[in-house]
């Protein structure tokens, strides 16, 4: 099995086209086709069910697909790795993030970062707890910024604690102080209030969600559906109050009141996160570092 043949395969796969795969992969199509013949050859099953015009994944390709970006993924990484070593002048970080973390703990440490290795490409992926670590299993990522717990916890990363971060109430300052205008507000006192609430998949939504379940209600959506700048946008506008991270609120107070939410509050654990069965290049080990001594 060739490393240049597991490259066809994942762009055949991903195109569903063998023209445009072998120019996806600048090589002729007739030679494309026939690594692909030779590497169903030598693993002893078609990869591909070929009919005019629609090209479909057989099982045998299905089970191939994921190993093989996982193999192409990590060749990669090596590549950068090696290439990296100068002094750490050149290479690049693949670092996924939660939204409220882009807005409220990177800003400052990637500022640090960028200073010290003006040479290192930063590349940043906004997503959920959920989707940062399935593309930290399939090598798409070096490093991720997730929410604990894990929303399925894996074996295969290793996970270091950073920090312990409350959760406050964002409000309009036009609009009536949430908790009848007490200077603390218990999540029981949200009942009454109309939430501006995140698109499904964000750990706040799932955690202000869940925390309201437990105090016997269900929570009231004035509007929902939004990533972070929107939802702070919409509670200026006053068409409700929304659950933030502490520091979002503090770096994007502007036109908002904040609220902290009274003992016991909400928290959320926040982790860095990487394979473990690979070590994350040594730009990657350098960001890490900051971010763990920040």
């Amino acid at each position: 099995m060739q490393f240049q043949q597991l490259q066809y395969f994942v762009a055949v796969a991903e195109t569903r086209h063998f023209t445009r795969a072998a120019e996806l992969v600048h090589v002729a199509q007739p030679s494309l086709s026939q690594q692909i013949k030779a590497l169903e050859r030598e693993l002893g099953a078609d990869l591909f069910q070929r009919a005019r015009g629609n090209i479909t994944l057989t099982d045998a390709g299905e089970a191939l697909l994921p190993l093989a970006r996982r193999i192409l993924a990590d060749t990669d990484t090596a590549r950068h790795e090696v290439q990296e070593l100068a002094q750490l002048r050149r290479g690049r970080v693949r670092l996924g993030a939660t939204p409220s973390l882009c807005t409220g703990l990177l800003p400052d440490v990637l500022r640090a970062f960028h200073d010290r290795y003006p040479g290192i490409r930063l590349r940043i992926e906004e997503g959920g707890s959920h989707d940062l670590v399935r593309q930290l299993a399939r090598g798409a990522l070096d490093l991720a910024l997730v929410v604990l717990p894990l929303p399925t916890p894996s074996p295969a990363l290793t996970t270091v604690e950073l920090l312990r971060e409350d959760l406050v109430v964002v409000s309009s300052p036009d609009a009536p102080r949430p908790g009848n205008g007490r200077r603390t507000v218990r999540v029981p006192d949200l009942e009454g209030e109309r939430l501006v609430m995140f698109r499904h998949g964000y750990d706040l939504r799932e955690l202000t969600v869940a925390a309201c379940r437990s105090a016997g209600f269900e929570p009231d959506f004035a509007v929902e559906g939004g990533e972070m700048d929107a939802v702070l946008g919409f509670v200026r506008a006053g068409l409700g109050v929304a659950v933030v991270p502490r520091m979002v609120a503090t770096r994007s107070g502007r036109g908002l009141r904040v609220t902290p939410l009274a003992r016991p509050g909400l928290h959320r654990t926040i982790a860095l996160a990487h394979r473990s069965d690979v070590a994350p290049p040594r730009a990657a080990r350098e960001l890490q570092r900051m971010l763990v001594e920040r």
